[in-house]
């Protein structure tokens, strides 16, 4: 116990030192974070005013792709960091994206998975409208899920959500 309130005191000092030296950088750091988080929903164009649901707002196929398999990965029990690292991964490397655009897609996915109540009901509501703005990104989908599922089992409600996908593509 001593050695690990030790390594957290060593960890904290450096933060604290490094956040001393570049007061900027970290002002900034912090600034960029809740800019990113207050502005993630009018990236999609949601207006409260419609009374519409986020998710009709969505009109990138990637953004869309990126919700569907944070939804995917949110059917584990208990998805882990691999499996969140891996995800996160495959749509930069799918999609070629970099930096902010990466950090706000994600940022919205899980954001939009929250506004549907969850992983079933974003499956079925983003799967539609992915449908609708891209009807031929299946290929796309299912190449995300791949890289992201690896070696790994799939669930039972991971393999429902699969099979409504493929009812709503008609594949």
């Amino acid at each position: 116990m001593p050695i690990v309130i030790l390594v957290l005191t060593a960890v904290a000092g450096a933060i604290w030192w490094w956040i001393r030296s570049n007061p900027r950088e970290a002002v900034s750091l912090a600034e960029d974070a809740f800019t990113t988080a207050l502005n993630a929903p009018r990236k999609i164009a949601f207006r409260r005013q419609t009374k519409k649901h986020p998710v009709e707002g969505i009109d990138d196929a990637r953004l869309a792709v990126a919700t569907l398999t944070d939804a995917f990965i949110s059917l584990e029990d208990l998805p882990t960091k691999d499996t969140r690292d891996r995800a996160r991964n495959a749509v930069r490397s799918h999609y070629g994206l970099t930096g902010e655009s990466a950090e706000e897609v994600e940022v919205l996915s899980h954001w939009l998975v929250e506004q549907c109540g969850g992983p079933e009901g974003a499956m079925s509501r983003v799967g539609r409208r992915l449908k609708k703005i891209a009807p031929n990104s299946w290929d796309d989908l299912t190449a995300v899920f791949t890289a992201t599922i690896g070696d790994t089992a799939v669930s039972d409600r991971q393999k429902e959500a699969v099979n409504d996908l493929r009812a709503i593509f008609g594949q």
